[in-house]
């Protein structure tokens, strides 16, 4: 007769298929995706890295563990991160009118710099038009825009409502809030995120992309784009990314992201506590039980809690995630935008499966 042993409990758990990993192949093999990456840290500070799918889909490449991405809106964090050091300089005030750093810029129907806070402009609640939908992907690829650009374009609507009045996304505010840090401090907004946020906290891996620089600089997945559910996907990795600007054009890995929204939270590493609390400071998004802050989003998890991000699209890349007060931190991106609400609620599914474990 043989003799069976019983492997101990480590052993089983070892053996037992990666719950991130899963959700990270059903994005790839049930949803259609091309690549899926994540970056995983505990409460102890130990990180795992996955990956799924190809990082190109014409030679059927692996995909860069932690590669570089363009991170879309995420870069909101970063902008508003600056405007609030400007604030805790009392250089900029939160309750100041655009006017008074803009003067006569923000004109349009229902529209008024003199009336729209820098706070409403970072809340979402200023109630500008958006731009972003006016712009094609096609357009969008290869040309360069001015930050006026967009705001000409955006103007060319009216008031979604009132200032202060709802709750609405529109990445004109962060393209005027781009603006305002230039006009306070002198300086390019590449330079001053630069200087106040990616190398104080040693990101090596994240920038903000220079005027014409359509690449990514290191090892990535190639990002791709379709325009809806069963249309081919094309080749979207090298655009100019100009059209997002303060709200949407750098780069950074999921790494990158955990260390800056873990940075975030640490109060007086990256903002005064004071400010850090105003950015904390949230109004509810609908009825989704997320709230934003200022550049900032809590997500309720299913363990209980929430966590703190942002998130962004553009295209060729959606990136999700975030960090607990705790200590846990989730970075997840795959390398085409989901054409339906289905993947998304999976992608994110896989940052709470990663934060509760």
């Amino acid at each position: 007769m043989t003799m069976s042993v019983l492997a101990p409990p480590a052993a089983f758990a070892a053996a037992r298929p990666d719950a991130v990993q899963q959700g990270l192949s059903a994005l790839v093999h049930s949803d259609g995706l091309p690549a899926a990456l994540a970056t995983v840290r505990d409460r102890e500070g130990r990180t795992r890295t996955y990956t799924a799918g190809v990082g190109d889909l014409a030679t059927g490449s692996k995909v860069p563990v932690d590669g570089q991405v363009r991170i879309g809106s995420n870069t909101k964090t970063f902008t508003a991160v600056v405007v609030l050091q400007l604030v805790g300089e009392g250089k900029i005030g939160l309750d100041t009118m655009v006017d008074s750093h803009l003067p006569g810029l923000v004109r349009g129907e229902g529209i008024d710099g003199r009336h729209i806070t820098v706070r409403q402009l970072l809340q979402h609640t200023s109630g500008l038009p958006e731009y972003e939908d006016l712009v094609e992907d096609g357009i969008r690829q290869h040309r360069y825009f001015e930050p006026r650009d967009l705001l000409d374009i955006a103007l060319q609507r009216k008031a979604d409502f009132a200032p202060g009045k709802k709750w609405a996304y529109s990445n004109t505010n962060y393209v005027l809030a781009g603006l305002i840090i230039q006009k306070v401090t002198g300086r390019p907004l590449a330079e001053e995120i630069d200087r106040r946020v990616i190398k104080r906290i040693g990101l090596r891996h994240t920038y903000f992309p220079a005027p014409g620089d359509m690449t990514i600089r290191e090892s990535h997945p190639k990002g791709y784009h379709r325009d809806a559910a069963g249309e081919p996907l094309g080749d979207f990795t090298e655009i100019d990314p100009s059209a997002g600007w303060a709200a949407g054009q750098m780069i950074s890995t999921n790494s990158d992201l955990n260390r800056f929204f873990t940075a975030l939270l640490t109060p007086e590493r990256l903002l005064p506590t004071a400010q850090l609390t105003q950015m904390r400071t949230t109004v509810p998004i609908g009825d989704t039980g997320a709230g934003y802050g200022l550049g900032l989003m809590s997500r309720p998890l299913s363990c209980g809690g929430v966590y703190w991000g942002h998130g962004g699209d553009i295209t060729g890349y959606e990136t999700r995630g975030g960090v607990t007060d705790d200590g846990r931190a989730a970075g997840v991106v795959v390398t085409s935008i989901p054409t339906d609400g289905a993947a998304t609620k999976h992608l994110d599914g896989v940052v709470d499966t990663a934060l509760c474990r």
